[in-house]
């Protein structure tokens, strides 16, 4: 059994894909070729936003977005403690700090209440500025955005969406990469919409910030190529990864995210007489389901079970083992208040398997693994 079945996915949509790249190669436009202004259309379409700036990857969109807000060293920007790195270290990358806040138990999103705890700790000690927020979209769920977006205006700050895993997702009739003064998305290839290689977005309202972000994603570019009016980066999405997305596009809209709900329902059913809390999706939310994700039951051994799984053929993830604020490459100015709904989840937290290709009987197939083993 597959974690996440691209195989699969491919031989479903070979046809297409197949098609879409051979138009690629026949006109060697690999760089800023037709097919990526296409699908930056479509994705700012399928968003609701008003400018998508295509990238090289999720963590380029990240570090582009701070960059264009001229964040850097002694600024503060409040990130999830429970996440994958990359959010936190694009701070630490341009010169800022990174300062970790607490999530909710049960979405695993960011909690409102712990962001005001650092924000106003940060003040108090006076080191550093506060200057931006981060909140995370993960596993394909959105955030609490009329929780956070309110912290965020009372103290004056630009929120960041970050929708890596949430693309799809919708939030009170928005979809994710729709919330915040800017929102990314990132289409690595176990991603809800994932390319065959790297690649990102970024997202915005604003047209001013549109075209810095545009400039700071080609080695900070003017009026052309070979004019450069600024320090940027070299990171764009080239035109194979375009024509990749667009074929991914059609099939997400048309089946997929439907499809990879209906296996979520499925797994809520077969696991629901076992001892686990299961996720949880707040009302006037859908989920893209970039993983399943369950909690173990306190003080299990999550190794053992993850290796009696994997001796039954079924494999499992943990994301995330180490809370962001005890990675070695942060300091300890990033941790300002404890966050222990992080530290009890990176115990416990087991993802299964999950795809929109996935069929009623290996998902009971996982369920009697797991029976089996706890």
């Amino acid at each position: 059994m597959q974690f996440r079945d691209l195989k699969k996915q491919y031989e479903v949509l070979k046809p297409q894909m197949d098609a879409a790249i051979a138009r690629v190669l026949a006109t060697a436009q690999y760089i800023h070729g037709p097919q990526v202004e296409e699908l930056e259309a479509r994705l700012a379409a399928y968003v609701g936003r008003k400018h998508c700036i295509s990238c090289g990857d999720g963590t380029s969109a990240l570090q582009l977005s701070l960059m264009a807000w001229g964040i850097g060293p002694g600024d503060a920007v409040f990130v999830p403690d429970f996440t994958f790195f990359s959010t936190g270290e694009v701070a630490s990358a341009i010169g800022a700090t990174p300062v970790f806040y607490d999530v909710l138990p049960d979405t695993f999103n960011a909690d409102a209440r712990s962001l005001e705890q650092a924000i106003l700790a940060v003040q108090r000690e006076g080191k550093l500025r506060p200057a931006a927020v981060a909140a995370v979209d993960l596993f394909g769920l959105s955030a609490d955005y009329d929780a956070i977006l309110a912290v965020a205006e009372k103290y004056g700050l630009p929120v960041l969406e970050d929708a890596a895993q949430g693309f799809g997702g919708v939030y009170h009739g928005r979809r994710c990469c729709s919330f915040g003064n800017t929102s990314i998305t990132s289409f690595y290839p176990s991603k809800p919409v994932g390319c065959y290689g790297d690649g990102g977005a970024v997202f915005t309202d604003d047209d001013d910030q549109a075209a810095l972000l545009r400039s700071l994603s080609v080695h900070g570019k003017g009026s052309f190529k070979y004019d450069n009016v600024r320090i940027g980066m070299n990171s764009r999405l080239d035109s194979i990864q375009a024509a990749v997305l667009l074929v991914k596009m059609d099939a997400f809209e048309a089946s997929e995210l439907r499809d990879v709900n209906t296996v979520a329902g499925w797994y809520n059913e077969a696991l629901s007489d076992l001892p686990l809390d299961l996720p949880v999706v707040p009302e006037g939310c859908l989920s893209s389901w970039a993983q399943y994700t369950v909690k173990l039951p306190e003080g299990r051994d999550r190794n053992t079970l993850q290796a009696a799984m994997k001796e039954l053929g079924i494999p499992t993830m943990v994301f995330y083992p180490k809370p962001m604020h005890v990675q070695k490459a942060f300091g300890p100015e990033s941790t300002v208040i404890p966050c222990p709904e992080t530290e009890k989840l990176c115990e416990r937290v087991l993802s299964l398997p999950l795809h929109p290709y996935m069929e009623r009987e290996q998902v009971e197939a996982v369920a009697a693994a797991l029976r089996r083993c706890l």
